[in-house]
């Protein structure tokens, strides 16, 4: 491809590019360039809200640049301060490994594992003694550091500001130095951050990475950015039927943003949505059925979009519900956890607070109800979850 053509496909969806006349200057020198994009472990699910960034990684993979995925397990104890108007809460070293694992897990399913490289900024970090953290400390002044918004407005309000976290816009923007980055990529959160990491590349003698930012996703309620402590996101590991059943929630605007971010789709299809030429409901099922195939395969989307349309709009139990065995009686929260229908017994207890578990259509609201298993029963968490339980 030609430079101008490659700049349009890898700038796609991007909100900055800083600067476009190096990223073209990079490009021309005909290598494959370092890509790095860094994710701290903090939760052990990716949503749909990473996979954007992740998706970019894959478009420069095709021009068959080689990408590095990096695992902030150093940083994760830190806690990334952006947007947080507190201290993020450190996680264990237990917890920091568990993540990690299942992030390398998923992240290949966007990313081609041949151009991809997996790093941990512990590799360095660890590593680093007090004399060269204070020369990396030496290049940033403090005025720079507080130039950041969520600093600025925490001081204002008199809320802590802890020194360690001043290190964590230092300690990201090195990890650049160490991988020797070409491009950086993130959300428009992450912009200081990466700003950071090309000053410090100049000032250890390196040619500054190019900065891309990328948008941010609003969960399903709409307004806020997807996460999973929000409760407003869709899980890249989730079940089919669930992810599906939750795009399927969203409202019609927020479809065509996801459309825009999440898919494939050209100009000319999203104008046909925006238009209404194709109606609403079967666009967001299209979407549903396309993010799902991603995620799941083919069959898993079809058997999907037929669970929603029988469950929620015939309003019959599905013929495709799991049927599961057990010979005991089991608690509530343990069997939800087995069944895969939350990743904790502790979730479980809080559907069950929501009013959102029932058996046989009756709500569940005793967290140490037992269920003893009959001929068969009817398993309902959530909307979209069930399952047929038998002896």
């Amino acid at each position: 491809m030609k430079i101008d053509e490659q700049l349009k496909a890898l700038s796609r969806n991007a909100v900055e590019v800083i600067s476009e006349a190096e990223l073209i200057e990079k490009l021309r020198e005909q290598r494959p360039l370092r890509i790095k994009l860094g994710m701290d472990p903090t939760a052990p699910d990716l949503h749909l809200g990473h996979t954007i960034a992740l998706q970019k990684l894959a478009d420069f993979q095709r021009q068959g640049h080689t990408v590095i995925f990096l695992v902030g397990d150093f940083t994760a104890m830190i806690g990334d301060p952006t947007g947080r108007s507190e201290t993020r809460p450190s996680l264990s070293a237990q917890q920091i490994k568990e993540n990690a694992e299942t992030y390398q897990k998923q992240v290949f399913k966007v990313l081609e594992p041949r151009n991809t490289e997996i790093r941990f900024n512990s590799e360095w970090m660890s590593k680093i003694r007090a004399e060269d953290l204070i020369k990396i400390a030496a290049q940033i002044s403090v005025a720079r550091l507080l130039e950041r918004d969520d600093f600025e407005i925490r001081l204002e309000e008199g809320r802590p500001l802890f020194l360690h976290e001043l290190l964590y816009p230092l300690i990201q923007g090195y990890d650049s130095v160490a991988l020797k980055a070409d491009v950086e990529i993130g959300g428009t959160d992450q912009k200081f951050n990466m700003l950071v990491g090309r000053e410090l590349q100049r000032a250890f003698g390196q040619p500054a990475q190019v900065v891309m930012t990328l948008p941010i996703l609003e969960g399903l309620d709409g307004t806020r950015k997807m996460s999973k402590s929000l409760r407003n996101y869709v899980g890249v590991i989730e079940q089919p039927e669930e992810i599906f059943g939750k795009l399927m929630s969203i409202s019609d605007h927020l479809m065509v943003k996801y459309y825009e971010l999440l898919t494939a789709a050209t100009a000319e299809e999203i104008a046909r949505i925006k238009s209404g030429a194709i109606h609403p409901m079967e666009a967001k099922k299209r979407l549903a059925a396309e993010i799902v195939t991603r995620y799941h395969g083919a069959d898993a989307a079809q058997k999907a979009r037929a669970y929603f349309e029988t469950k929620f709009q015939r309003r019959e139990v599905p013929q495709e519900v799991p049927t599961f065995r057990i010979a005991q009686a089991l608690w509530i929260c343990e069997l939800i956890k087995q069944l895969g229908f939350t990743t904790s017994t502790s979730e479980a207890r809080r559907l069950i607070a929501q009013g959102a578990v029932r058996v046989d259509g009756e709500v569940i609201t005793d967290a140490n109800y037992r269920f003893t298993p009959g001929e068969q029963s009817l398993l309902e968490v959530g909307k979209r979850r069930i399952a047929k339980i038998q002896k």
